[in-house]
């Protein structure tokens, strides 16, 4: 799948065109290029031992927010993806109607690759993107 990929920060920009400025760290439309296979999918990991792809879980009813609130949890892959000083998810990103909502930050060694956001939105369509320090960025939608 084709990107927008911002030359800073590797935010990757869901819409036809570049934003005026990056969601996540401020760049402006310059330093955004045009990638072609640059978004992989679940089908494009058939050959690799490590899981990339992520894994969407959709729960209508939170334990934190009672009313209101849709959880969604991201897992990158279905096998667990490492989380070693060589090679580990950098970052998630999560997309609301191909808008972006967040970007949870992740290190090495003391972290597992997930995330967790307590939506307020019950209906939608929820993207993610993973991107893997070795093997760039991995894309995921599931309909809340």
């Amino acid at each position: 799948m084709n990107g927008l990929i911002c030359g800073t920060c590797n935010y990757a920009s869901l819409g036809e065109e570049a934003p005026e400025k990056c969601p996540v760290c401020g760049s402006p439309k310059t330093v955004f290029s045009a990638k072609e296979n640059i978004l992989k999918t679940a089908e494009d990991e058939a050959d690799n031992v490590e899981k990339h792809s992520p894994v969407i879980n959709i729960n209508k009813e939170c334990g934190l927010i009672p009313e209101g609130c849709t959880d969604v949890h991201v897992k990158i892959g279905e096998q667990l993806h490492p989380m070693e000083k060589e090679h580990f998810i950098i970052f998630i990103d999560c997309y609301l109607n191909q808008e972006f909502i967040s970007r949870v930050h992740l290190t090495p060694e003391n972290l597992n690759p997930v995330a967790c956001l307590h939506l307020k939105a019950e209906q939608g369509k929820f993207t993610t993107i993973a991107f893997c320090n070795i093997h760039g960025h991995w894309i995921a939608e599931k309909e809340l």
